[in-house]
């Protein structure tokens, strides 16, 4: 299978997933907002231009948490994925699309208002609210992580989602001090290989 990556993007999380699951994979790497990620040959790939993508023969997905989702269907043997007739299965699959839902949002707005546009053009007031709302999403994360180490048992496919953000979110300065859930929830993923290496991966 062959993972479109570009490092400090959201296809961290599927190379992320793919040295959890040691699954072999090969990496067509870009640098984000490179002109071949807006050429025809890789919009036939991804519509938008964007990462991640994967290819797996003739099946082309894009979008992390689809991809997360098809490629532990297909290929994780039951890991990674709570069974369906457990009490665990609903709160899985709402923590596996909080990520997208609720935290990336506003992870977007800062990273656009704070790394994209020029001086000239940002606006504090939209960094301030989202700053602002990214503590609320992150609130629910640590209240979901008392008495865990993982958002839904043992490490999953949420973490994976969900757990990227988080690590994303106190990168760009979230302020987890008062979240120690979330704040001992980040070290414990940081730690692990996998997503050391994707995050090294292309860097």
């Amino acid at each position: 299978m062959k993972i479109y990556h570009a490092p400090n993007s959201r296809s961290v999380r599927i190379v992320w997933l793919f040295e959890e699951l040691g699954l072999p994979y090969e990496l067509e790497l870009f640098k984000l907002g490179e002109k071949r990620m807006r050429g025809p040959d890789y919009r036939k790939i991804h519509p938008l231009g964007r990462v991640p993508a994967l290819a797996d023969g003739e099946v082309t997905i894009f979008e992390s948490g689809a991809i997360v989702q098809y490629v532990l269907a297909k290929y994780a043997d039951g890991r990674m994925v709570p069974p369906q007739d457990s009490p665990e299965f609903a709160a899985y699959l709402q923590w596996l699309h909080y990520a997208e839902g609720m935290i990336m949002p506003h992870v977007n707005i800062i990273v656009v208002e704070t790394l994209f546009l020029p001086e000239e053009r940002r606006n504090q007031t939209n960094v301030d609210r989202s700053t602002k709302q990214l503590g609320k999403m992150l609130d629910a994360v640590n209240e979901q992580l008392e008495g865990r180490e993982y958002l839904v048992g043992e490490f999953s496919g949420a973490d994976i989602m969900t757990g990227h953000a988080c690590v994303v979110s106190a990168r760009l300065g979230a302020d987890v001090s008062d979240k120690p859930n979330v704040s001992a929830y980040i070290d414990r993923l940081k730690a692990r290989p996998g997503l050391a290496k994707a995050f090294a991966t292309g860097a």
